[in-house]
């Protein structure tokens, strides 16, 4: 037998295990839900941003793939600084309302949820940090998209988990899986 024919073996054997083929199709599914929340979030991101920028701003943002790629400086405008202020007061508001545990950037919250809290994420943390990243974002504030997604894709592994019935074993690698489909599918991955 060859060291290929050895591998194949090894590896056939290991996936024969039921335990592995269900961990998979967790995955599977884990991956597929965190792709959703993410093509939700990246809407619904861009039509905030539309809101804010265009219409009440009046500003055309620019789009690199538009082949008369044209700037459109205009002056400050002076409500630029209060549609800001206003999309993170209402973040906030959201966050210390409904979810504090979805406060900052998000990804310490998704590995402190792998490491402290056995892959428990309340259900409601996905939904608000989509609305408060969308509402600080859209406005003009200055975050990105990962550590949002990266929360999101936790708290979504931990729901369908729980739902699934899932032992919490399971859970924190579910929530490790949620956090890497989030980030991935944030940066379209691997299609880009």
């Amino acid at each position: 037998m060859t060291r290929i024919d050895s591998l194949r073996f090894k590896l056939r054997r290991f996936l024969s295990k039921e335990w592995v083929t269900s961990l998979i199709m967790i995955s599977i599914v884990i991956g597929a839900a965190s792709g959703v929340a993410s093509i939700i979030f990246y809407i619904f991101l861009r039509e905030f941003h539309q809101f804010f920028f265009k219409y009440i701003l009046n500003y055309h943002i620019p789009e690199p793939s538009n082949p008369e790629f044209d700037v459109n400086w205009v002056p400050l405008n002076p409500f630029l600084l209060l549609v800001t202020s206003v999309g993170g007061l209402v973040s906030g508001i959201l966050v210390y309302k409904f979810a504090p545990e979805a406060e900052g950037h998000g990804t310490d919250a998704a590995i402190a949820a792998f490491h402290r809290y056995a892959g428990d994420v309340r259900a409601r943390v996905p939904l608000i940090k989509i609305l408060a990243s969308v509402f600080t974002i859209g406005s003009g504030g200055s975050a990105g998209r990962e550590g949002p997604m990266a929360q999101i894709g936790s708290g979504v592994a931990s729901l369908l988990s729980k739902v699934l019935g899932l032992p919490s074993r399971i859970r924190r690698l579910s929530v490790a899986v949620g956090i890497g489909a989030g980030i991935g599918s944030i940066f379209k991955a691997p299609l880009g």
